[in-house]
């Protein structure tokens, strides 16, 4: 009896692609719902964004502010080139995989057709995509976040003021939201490549990448740094 198998993947292949689709939106979620007792960094983070925008109301000049937006957008930037870069060298791998097919029968790891080749390069690719879209939408939000700072009247007394700080702090929470996305995205497309060594490798990678991103979210010395004295 034949064993399932879809096109090029076989159980084991399926198995961990499944894997790792599911450590990926399972650790999204959980990041972005924690339990209220548990908070993760990221949810830590809003708290102190929301503190910076009530800081923004009375800090005169707001030079400070400013240069603190710009370097996000510069950071959003460069992980968008980065990622676009690593989307156009995938491709060229996908349109030709041999080398890859000839360097894997050197070191005896597996003699596969090469669309599998294709369908390994292809999955961490399509992270790069998500990835990159993500970070580019997160540099829109920053943008949009820088003007509504500028919104923000200078007099505290302004009925304004307070409510457009909570707008501008929202807008910004929604840009590091997608710029986190966008990092998870690397982090598991990085953990993709090692499917090149087989299913066995991708699942040791996929474990391995999520226990590390719980790590970072919850149990983390700068989680407990922070964790003292959060604003509301």
């Amino acid at each position: 009896m034949e064993s399932f198998q879809i096109g090029p993947l076989d159980p084991l292949d399926l198995a961990a692609l499944m894997l790792l689709i599911l450590c990926w939106f399972a650790i999204g979620w959980r990041t972005e719902h924690p339990d209220p007792r548990r908070l993760s960094m990221g949810k830590l983070m809003e708290g102190y964004r929301r503190e910076w925008m009530r800081q923004l109301v009375t800090r005169q000049p707001r030079i400070f502010d400013s240069a603190m937006v710009d370097g996000l957008r510069q950071s959003t930037t460069f992980f968008a080139s980065s990622a676009l870069i690593a989307i156009g060298a995938g491709l060229a791998l996908i349109a030709n995989p041999q080398p890859l097919a000839n360097l894997a029968s050197d070191f005896a790891l597996d003699h596969r057709p090469d669309l599998l080749w294709e369908a390994r390069i292809l999955t961490a690719v399509l992270f790069g995509a998500n990835a990159f879209l993500k970070f580019v939408w997160s540099h829109r939000l920053f943008s949009y976040a820088a003007i509504a700072m500028a919104a923000v009247p200078n007099d505290p007394e302004d009925p304004l003021a307070y409510p457009r700080a909570a707008q501008a702090a929202q807008v910004n929470i929604n840009a590091a939201k997608s710029f986190n996305r966008g990092l998870r995205a690397v982090y598991y497309a990085l953990a993709t490549l090692a499917w090149l060594l087989g299913p066995l490798a991708l699942i040791a990678a996929t474990i391995f990448t999520t226990a590390m991103l719980w790590r970072r979210e919850f149990a983390s010395e700068a989680r407990r740094a922070l964790i003292e004295n959060r604003p509301d």
